[in-house]
């Protein structure tokens, strides 16, 4: 397992948190509240805009809209042992360590 197993990873400016905190806010915030976006970036932290949370919002809308329209290659490239692992069906499963267990319960 490499030496980053379990630490934050930086997505495009927004950390593994901040990705989650911002979609915990999405969750509460009404789409209809006046101050919807200063209240998200409040909930993710305090370290992103009004604009930046409502450009991250625009930002997985169409994400999902290239998702659901079949539009997204799945097919992962460059992974290589690694795209075994990754691929689900009804049969198959994610192979899961002792590492990925301990990082669960102890995190």
């Amino acid at each position: 397992m490499d030496d980053n197993y379990g630490k934050a990873k930086v997505v495009c400016g927004w950390s593994w948190e901040e990705n989650k905190l911002f979609e915990l806010a999405l969750a509460v915030v009404d789409e209809q509240h006046p101050d919807r976006w200063p209240v998200v970036a409040a909930m993710v932290g305090g370290k992103k805009s009004a604009e930046d949370v409502q450009r991250h919002y625009v930002i997985l809308l169409d994400d999902l809209q290239v998702i659901e329209s079949g539009q997204l290659d799945h097919k992962l490239q460059g992974l290589g042992d690694a795209y075994n692992y990754l691929q689900l069906d009804s049969i198959q499963s994610v192979r899961w360590t002792h590492e990925d267990n301990k990082y669960v319960l102890y995190t």
